[in-house]
């Protein structure tokens, strides 16, 4: 008998769940409930070429619109070239891929009102029943961890000549530092439009959008840029996690008698960057090479599984965190930065895809870092950051 299935939640995780359940499990009877009027909301995904690879790369590879061959850091002192391969998605594309794989799997404009391990109920009334559920419909404040963030608003605009970038500037840090580290990150999608955004480490999550637009007008200014255009406008605060109790984190995640967490609702970012794409395609696999019968429980149990080991994995990018925002004064925090963007750019490689061999977690640490010794030996305990709250 064909079983159902049901992911709430068109974004970036669901989303890529689906696609992989069914391309891997048609046998399986798959809705995705969207509540907004496309697949992927108002967003930008970018990732290193090197943070997939295998099925992952597969997976991912027919969203991509643009894609680069390096990029660049700038910093007060100094700047460098990468020539490691960049690559985005932007949610228009996203979509009509995503639509182009599911076809009629997909129901847009449907919102959720309750949902849990046996089905979804509708806010119209209507109730959906299903051997398991997914939840991705976007992040939620969890028990068990301590966060900072990397708050950001960008502007795709179409200027009135050339801009004359020929790959992204993923740091210029020569901006004016506000919370203790700013920079403006930039896309050049076609040679007069790009994506200009502006982007800062802050202890809250709110936004201030109107100082964060005067930002952006200033900078172009500043490059000779005139903007004929606004295309569109995204903004958004990415997690960054300094300390995690995954028991506790997971029983608010994931709660009894409730549906499977999926991507930033799960903790399946990378703790530095915020960034989730990589770890959405991984989950997206692990669930669809699932055989046999599915349920919800047992979906949960190999996500559980699955997070769990990410976390267990990612203990020194936590640290990082710890050392940067509790360690270091917020001023030096760009030094730290650009220090880090000196290192070997395999190693660099490495830690933005959650692989950093124990040899270079050692580089990063010896030398003359921009944070008191005694201060950052009091940082090493997760639980400095409990007390840090």
């Amino acid at each position: 008998m064909t079983q159902r299935l049901i992911i709430a939640g068109g974004g970036l995780s669901g989303v890529l769940t689906a696609v992989a359940l069914a391309e891997r499990r048609p046998d399986i009877d798959l809705t995705v409930l969207e509540a907004g009027p496309q697949l992927g909301g108002n967003h930008t995904w970018s990732f290193y070429a090197t943070d997939v690879r295998g099925e992952a790369r597969d997976l991912v590879a027919p969203f991509v619109n643009h894609a680069w061959d390096g990029y660049e850091c700038t910093f007060q002192d100094f700047g460098r070239q990468f020539s490691t391969g960049y690559r985005s998605v932007t949610s228009d594309h996203f979509h009509q891929v995503a639509m182009g794989r599911l076809g009629d799997r997909v129901r847009l404009g449907v919102k959720a009102a309750r949902i849990d391990e046996a089905g979804v109920t509708l806010e119209s009334g209507e109730r959906l029943e299903a051997d398991a559920v997914l939840d991705a419909t976007g992040p939620r404040e969890l028990d068990g961890v301590v966060l900072r963030w990397q708050k950001f608003l960008g502007q795709e605009v179409r200027l009135t000549g050339p801009h004359g970038l020929t790959k992204p500037t993923i740091m210029d840090a020569r901006v004016d530092q506000h919370d203790g580290y700013r920079f403006v990150y930039l896309l050049p999608f076609t040679e007069d439009t790009l994506m200009i955004e502006d982007t800062y480490y802050a202890e809250g999550a709110a936004i201030e959008a109107e100082q964060l637009r005067g930002r952006i007008a200033d900078y172009a200014r500043s490059r000779g840029w005139t903007i004929a255009e606004l295309i569109r406008e995204e903004q958004g605060a990415l997690p960054l996690l300094l300390s995690s109790d995954f028991d506790a984190m997971w029983a608010s995640a994931a709660p009894a008698h409730g549906a499977v967490p999926l991507g930033l609702r799960a903790g399946l970012f990378h703790p530095v960057t915020g960034y989730s794409l990589p770890m959405s395609a991984r989950t997206a696999l692990e669930i669809a090479s699932m055989t046999g019968p599915i349920s919800t429980p047992a979906i949960r149990a190999r996500v559980e599984k699955f997070a769990r080991r990410h976390m267990s994995r990612s203990g020194f990018d936590r640290l990082l965190n710890r050392l940067l925002f509790l360690a270091g004064e917020p001023d030096t925090r760009h030094r730290v930065l650009a220090r880090f963007h000196k290192l070997p750019q395999s190693l660099i490689e490495q830690f933005y895809a959650g692989r950093l061999h124990p040899a270079y977690q050692l580089r990063i640490l010896v030398g003359k870092p921009p944070v008191p010794f005694f201060q950052a030996v009091r940082v090493v305990p997760e639980s400095a950051a409990l007390q840090a709250r």
